[in-house]
């Protein structure tokens, strides 16, 4: 299902590309998107199993990009936090005497993979440098 993911590290991301030579506390990154901390560094440890980024220890440690924000595409950062949209389906099974509730789960499936496939394709085009010039 659609969580909030993306967002937080789409989030975590932006910051970082917009200010490349610096360590960034995960305590300033949990500030600007108001989530505890705890948080951040879990999204963090996620950044650095991709090798996006890296962090440090101490008085001004925090965490950095290693890789150029112009070389990060949001297809990548969004692979990284869904394996695909998933908008679901009903709770309960159709009626398999029904013409149209017999194929609605295959149909809807059809949708959403075409959707998806539009969702990466255009994330693919868009750099995160691009999405950090917005601010």
């Amino acid at each position: 299902m659609i969580t909030g993911k993306f967002a937080i590290t789409t989030h975590i991301l932006t910051l970082l590309a917009k200010f490349p030579d610096e360590y960034m506390a995960s305590d300033y990154i949990a500030g600007s998107l108001n989530i505890h901390p705890v948080l951040v560094r879990k999204e963090i440890a996620n950044l650095k199993k991709h090798h996006l980024v890296e962090s440090k220890e101490g008085k001004n440690g925090g965490t950095k990009l290693i890789k150029p924000a112009a070389t990060i595409s949001m297809e990548e950062v969004f692979n990284m936090t869904f394996e695909k949209m998933s908008f679901g389906f009903s709770k309960n099974d159709p009626n398999p005497e029904c013409p149209v509730g017999k194929q609605i789960n295959s149909n809807l499936t059809a949708l959403y993979d075409d959707i998806n496939i539009a969702i990466v394709n255009k994330l693919k085009s868009i750099s995160l440098e691009e999405f950090s010039e917005r601010f």
